[in-house]
């Protein structure tokens, strides 16, 4: 039994880095850093051992670091990563991990040379209700899919257009980037790749440079379809996944918190059709995809694995959103 308790550093102590922090299990924090060095050092003091570094360079060079946590702002994750990398560390780095996918084409290259894993914080992906919808899918009880209709949206706050998610070259773009990435990935985890992309992403009530709203159809080679929508004009936040397969329907829905508690519903179609059989999950407990997705990441290093969702499931992610703002008169690597 491997018993080993690895050193971790958190770059970025904001909302997420903090949910992060409160995630590590079997492992120490070593030390953390954010351009502002306040929240390091608030986060630091909670950890027995840890320290507050101001460069993150120093951070990840630190002897003691084996394992980086990137929860900064988009502008900053790629570089943050291959630097890691390039240090041989393992790496955690939060969705959607680089503004432009470009940014991704060295990182990928460098972490294969060096033999170290990175995993993308796709962390839906280990909602309970999203665990248990994999898990009816893949005993075959939802049958072949069909199509996904995805919604997610907030209803930002007052401010938000001059937050840092509104300011192109720290972001890279705005909710199709942002909560947008989320849905493409869930989508792209049940079905495949998307090689046929349309849609459109507009401001429609903030004033500011990237969109508040993303629409998307997706197709597989095989027709699967996935229509979806982020938006931050979602005035009651909004969780909504629904999966249409030829036996059954996935209904996920909420996330907990303000968006409402989190629920799977399985509808299941009976041979004469009509109502189908119903059955409900509801998760009302506290969010632990955070754990669970950390807890995955450590197998994957123990275990040697390439960790899913990867780097390339980000970049094939940010590919799709690129193609969208191309087409939407959206062009933020300028």
């Amino acid at each position: 039994m491997n018993d080993h308790q690895y050193g971790v550093a958190i770059i970025g102590c904001g909302l997420i880095g903090q949910k992060r922090a409160k995630a590590l299990q079997n492992t120490r924090l070593v030390a953390c850093t954010d351009l502002d060095e306040s929240k390091a050092a608030r986060l630091a003091d909670q950890f027995t051992g840890a320290v507050a570094i101001a460069d993150c360079h120093g951070t990840i060079n630190h002897p003691d670091v084996e394992i980086v946590i990137a929860a900064a702002t988009n502008n900053a994750l790629a570089e943050i990563t291959l630097a890691a990398v390039r240090a041989g560390r393992h790496v955690l780095v939060e969705k959607p991990a680089a503004r432009f996918s470009s940014e991704l084409d060295e990182v990928i290259k460098e972490a294969n040379m060096a033999g170290v894993y990175v995993r993308v914080g796709f962390n839906h992906r280990y909602h309970p209700a999203f665990q248990k919808a994999r898990e009816l899918m893949d005993q075959g009880k939802v049958g072949e899919l069909m199509f996904i209709r995805g919604r997610y949206g907030h209803g930002g706050r007052i401010g938000y257009e001059k937050e840092w998610r509104a300011d192109p070259r720290l972001s890279g773009g705005g909710e199709l980037l942002d909560q947008g990435v989320h849905l493409i990935d869930l989508s792209r985890w049940f079905m495949s790749d998307f090689p046929y992309i349309a849609g459109s992403a507009h401001s429609y009530y903030w004033e500011m440079p990237v969109d508040d709203n993303g629409f998307l159809m997706l197709q597989t080679a095989d027709h699967q379809t996935a229509f979806l929508q982020a938006s931050c004009t979602e005035w009651k936040n909004l969780f909504s996944f629904e999966i249409y397969g030829k036996k059954a329907k996935l209904h996920i829905e909420g996330l907990g918190g303000s968006y409402g508690v989190e629920r799977l519903s399985f509808y299941k179609m009976l041979p004469q059709m009509g109502p189908p059989e119903t059955i409900i999950w509801e998760y009302p407990g506290g969010d632990t995809s955070w754990d669970l997705e950390f807890a995955e990441f450590l197998e994957d290093i123990r275990l040697q694995r390439a960790p899913s969702p990867g780097l390339q499931d980000a970049q094939a992610a940010l590919k799709i959103v690129e193609k969208i703002y191309k087409e939407s008169g959206y062009d933020h690597h300028s």
